[in-house]
């Protein structure tokens, strides 16, 4: 017997498989139940498919039953982002062009997913092709908030958050280009990690040297989060780009405090970012806990003045590339945003591409630079609470216009174009009741650190 919930943590739930306490049919009944509970309000999870879903618990079970090794994720539940290949189950990329598809082989993150021993049950929804930061398309329609459902869930890994959040799955994976883990998370009120570049690497692919995009782990808790990332880290002969550490150096538990910790916070980048009032409120009031608990806190931020136009011309690059003759050949068949960004990459020359690759140069040395004073910088998630769900985007934030469905997500992507490891985690909340998650960044290939002051931040949020 086991009192386990489905807002149980990750790490419990594993323990008590590995245990016997509980099996792996009994765990994924309990999700099921949620799922059917909380599911077709929110619309999280797409492609749910129940039957084989309990075939692979009982395959578990049976594993467990022979005395078999078994990985860190065994038996656990996993819905994966529908942007990423699961052999022999469908995968829209959330288009109406790829409604039907279904992929013969795995990404390679799925792969050790599975290889760990997770339980798939079925995808989590995205905005068509990933492209932007509220998750809804033509397929499986908006996913909505859980703590709120008028409200987005963030993306382009909403129905992932959102089914964490939500109890639906204990963990989740998603990508991130220009914040697409830590918006949602921040709009969910989940912890999600944008890891260093190559700390997670992707396979298979048509450009490895197309850095802008990253998969990662999302979770309810850092020490859950840090489980998820164990598991899909580490170097891959496949692909030249990843980073040779293996994923045991990211295992929980996570240890350490603040107390000597450097800690510059801005809520606005030196102008650079406009930001609503609750949202600044709650980075202020994170950089008071972290002072409490013995951080040296000062103002400060490094100067990203160029990220701007290096993130919207990589992006623009990079989509017109993998898009480009997709939209030529059914130019009807997207969304207007993502179709005009797009087109955005037809008249980039050659000379376009190499200053925003100079730029973004630039932009890694001043980083480098800046965390020989600092250890850690703090600054909002998102610029904004989840805003309404029937909007693809705030139109305006304390006024100001927000010329695009890019705007506003300035606080991430400036992020973004450094290859820094940036990580949300749940700080407080709007006076309605609204989600704030806070963004902490650490130099590059300093995840493990990351991790450990964003675990020792929890810890101290939660006793304040």
């Amino acid at each position: 017997m086991t009192d386990l919930t489905v807002d149980s943590s990750a790490r419990e739930m594993a323990a008590a498989v590995l245990a016997r306490r509980i099996s792996a049919r009994e765990l994924l009944d309990l999700h099921l139940a949620r799922i059917a509970e909380r599911n077709p309000q929110l619309n999280a999870i797409v492609s749910l498919d129940e039957e084989r879903a309990r075939a692979a618990a009982s395959a578990a079970d049976e594993a467990t039953a022979r005395g078999e090794a078994l990985g860190p994720l065994h038996g656990l539940p996993f819905a994966f982002k529908d942007t990423h290949d699961v052999a022999g189950w469908r995968t829209t990329y959330g288009s109406p062009l790829f409604a039907e598809h279904v992929p013969e082989t795995d990404d390679l993150l799925v792969e050790r997913i599975r290889a760990a021993g997770a339980v798939t049950i079925g995808k989590t929804n995205v905005p068509e092709f990933a492209a932007g930061s509220h998750t809804f398309n033509t397929v499986f329609g908006t996913t909505l908030n859980p703590i709120d459902p008028a409200r987005s869930a963030g993306g382009s890994s909403g129905g992932a958050a959102c089914a964490v959040r939500a109890g639906m799955v204990p963990l989740a994976d998603g990508s991130d280009m220009g914040g697409s883990l830590r918006n949602p998370a921040s709009f969910c009120g989940v912890v999600g990690l944008r890891p260093s570049l190559g700390r997670v690497p992707s396979w298979p692919t048509d450009n490895y040297w197309e850095t802008l995009s990253v998969s990662g782990p999302l979770a309810r808790d850092v020490d859950d989060l840090a489980l998820l990332l164990s598991v899909v880290a580490g170097p891959d002969p496949r692909v030249p780009t990843a980073l040779g550490e293996a994923g045991s150096l990211f295992a929980p538990p996570l240890s350490g405090g603040l107390a000597g910790l450097r800690v510059a916070v801005s809520t606005d980048l030196g102008g650079l970012l406009e930001v609503d009032g609750e949202v600044a409120r709650v980075v202020t009031e994170t950089a008071s806990v972290f002072d409490a608990a013995g951080a040296t806190v000062d103002p400060g931020h490094p100067a990203l003045d160029l990220a701007d136009d290096t993130f919207r011309t990589l992006r623009a690059w990079h989509f017109q590339a993998a898009l480009g003759a997709l939209l030529g050949a059914h130019p009807d068949s997207f969304k207007q945003s993502l179709a005009d960004n797009i087109r955005a990459g037809e008249p980039l020359t050659g000379a376009d591409v190499a200053r925003a690759f100079r730029q973004r140069t630039t932009l890694a040395e001043r980083m480098r630079v800046f965390f020989e004073s600092y250890d850690v910088l703090l600054l909002p998630t998102s610029q904004v609470p989840p805003f309404p769900a029937d909007q693809e985007f705030p139109p305006s934030i304390n006024g100001r216009p927000m010329g695009s469905y890019l705007d506003w997500m300035r606080s991430a992507y400036v992020i973004t174009v450094t290859g820094c490891p940036a990580i949300s985690v749940p700080a407080g909340e709007t006076t309605d009741g609204l989600p704030v998650g806070v963004q902490i960044v650490a130099p590059f290939g300093a995840d493990r650190r990351l991790l450990e002051v964003a675990a020792a931040f929890e810890r101290a949020r939660d006793g304040a």
